[in-house]
Order: structure tokens, then sequence, then C-alpha cells
């Protein structure tokens, strides 16, 4: 059962805004030094603009999180499961998540895939998965690597299942807290044919957050999700 979160609506609000702001000037100062020809950044699979487009949103929350954990006089140990005593149930868990997400995930991709070109909707690949197969410097496929492994399912999992989900739950609102912030999950991602697979994904999370109480749990599930479709990219196709 998921313990109470002491989060704050103005530091929640706060946390927010001020990632919308980091976002937003990230991908502004990309386009500025896009039409100034900085070599980096004249591509959108340049390292400049794959560098700042990812520190400019889950690079920032690692940044926020400090501020936001401080500002609750919450210690990352608490949050972060680092004083679990179960981690073998845990680990468990987190393994059982991740094997049955991984072929439902997969499925229902290949589903929407199939869908979305029967209404005349052809998918395209998804931005992260065209930089990866697409870079040119091994110093690019490194960092988006590392980027997928550790820093995206970090700051997300923070993000959605630490603060949001149970903000949003403990509001009153439990059913908009597990459907509403999870089909948001899904569509920052900015990609119709991974829209139900990552909402899956967000459930899946969720669940195993709520059985868990450790944040750590979901971060682990979502960066070996990461690593299977990692490997299926590099090495299968």
């Amino acid at each position: 059962m998921l313990s109470a979160k002491p989060w704050r609506s103005e530091a929640v609000i706060q946390f927010c805004a001020v990632q919308l702001l980091c976002f937003c000037f990230g991908v502004m100062t990309v386009s500025l030094l896009q039409k100034a020809g900085f070599t980096a950044f004249k591509t959108p699979d340049g390292f400049g603009a794959v560098l700042l487009g990812t520190l400019s949103f889950q690079g920032a929350t690692w940044v926020l999180i400090y501020f936001f954990l401080r500002h609750h006089q919450v210690r990352w140990r608490e949050v972060f499961g680092l004083r679990e005593s179960r981690w073998l149930r845990t680990v468990l868990l987190v393994l059982l998540t991740v094997l049955v997400i991984l072929p439902i995930a997969s499925w229902l991709k290949h589903a929407s895939v199939l869908v979305l070109g029967k209404i005349g909707w052809p998918p395209e690949e998804q931005t992260a998965v065209m930089l990866l197969a697409g870079a040119q410097s091994w110093w690019t496929r490194v960092y988006l690597g590392v980027f997928a492994v550790v820093m995206a399912p970090v700051a997300e999992e923070f993000i959605f299942r630490g603060v949001l989900y149970p903000f949003v739950k403990q509001l009153g609102s439990p059913r908009y807290a597990l459907f509403g912030i999870n089909a948001i999950f899904a569509l920052i991602h900015m990609d119709a044919a991974t829209l139900v697979p990552l909402f899956a994904l967000a459930l899946a999370l969720t669940w195993l957050y709520e059985r868990t109480d450790n944040l750590l749990a979901p971060i682990t599930a979502h960066s070996l999700f990461n690593v299977a479709n990692l490997v299926v990219l590099c090495f299968v196709k």
C-alpha cells in the first residue's frame, strides 16, 4: 500500500512550472543555435541538440528533485526506498512486472501500428529511436543509451509516480490519478504508435509502486524496459 506523501500544492505547482520553463528554454535555445549555424545543432540528431534537448527536461528534473525534497525536508533515502527491508520481494515484483509488460507492450505497439495504418495514419518511428539508429557519433549513441537507462527513468518516475500520482490521489481523485497522470505520461512521448503501450507500461509501473511503496521499484522496471528495447533496436532489427 502506498504511504501518504507530504507534497504541498504550491510546491508541486512550482515544480511543474519550472520544468515547463526549462523545457521551453531548451527548445528555444536549440532553435536559435540551429539558425546560428553551429555544427552540433544543425540537425536534430546533432550531439549538441540531443544533449541540450534532454538536459532541458529530464536533466533539469534531477536538479529540481533536490530542491523539491529540500523544500519538504524529506531525505532521498525516504523517497527512493533506500530504507527498504524487503528487498527480495521488491526485486521479484520488479522482474515480474518487466516480464509481463514487455510482451504486452510489444503486442500493443504492433496492433497500434496496424490500426493507424488502416485509418490512413502510418506512424513514424519515435524520435528517440530515430536519433539512436541514425546517430553518426558514438558519443551520441553512448549518451542516448545512458539517458534511456538512467536519466529518463529516474526523472520520469519521480515526476509521474513519485510526485503527481500520489499528489492527485491524495486530493481525493484516485481514478484521475491512475488514468489521468498515466495518460499524460504516455502523451508526452509524442508518438502515436507507442501511446497505448506506454499507457499500459505506466499502469504497470503505478501498480508496482503501490505494491512496494518504493520509488526505486518502478525506476528499475522502467530502466529494464528501456534496456530491453535498446537491445532489440541495436541487435535484433
